[in-house]
């Protein structure tokens, strides 16, 4: 005949979907586990990559190629702008009226090679 402890035993283990296994300890409900395991397979993707030194070289030496380009087209649109004559009453008239500085007004003109109706229309807009 059968113990009261054994029947109690049974029982407990049946919700859980363990019917006969009384070697197991009953389980725990997962209610958070599924982020967890989500959150811990992104951080062990993230830690096991590495970066090759080769692939960083090339990139950086891409970059550093890239930024003296830009550099050098700045330069020469400097130079450019720089050539562009401008009258001294068309940059008075553009602090005038925009009240902006000496140094604003003049890219702007030099920007648009003198004409004070585009520029003024370029600072409005």
């Amino acid at each position: 005949m059968a113990a009261e402890g054994d029947v109690e035993l049974e029982l407990e283990a049946e919700p859980n979907g363990s019917a006969g296994g009384a070697d197991r300890p009953a389980e725990k409900p997962r209610k958070h586990d599924s982020g967890a395991a989500d959150l811990e397979r992104v951080t062990d993707y993230a830690e096991e990559k590495e970066i090759q030194s080769s692939n960083l070289e090339t990139a950086m030496s891409v970059i550093g190629d890239r930024r003296s380009r830009e550099q050098k087209a700045k330069q020469e649109r400097e130079k450019e702008l720089a050539k562009v004559t401008i009258k001294k009453e068309d940059l008075e008239l553009i602090m005038n009226e925009m009240e902006i500085s000496r140094v604003a007004a003049e890219r702007s003109l030099r920007e648009h090679m003198g004409n004070v109706v585009e520029a003024l229309i370029a600072l409005t807009n």
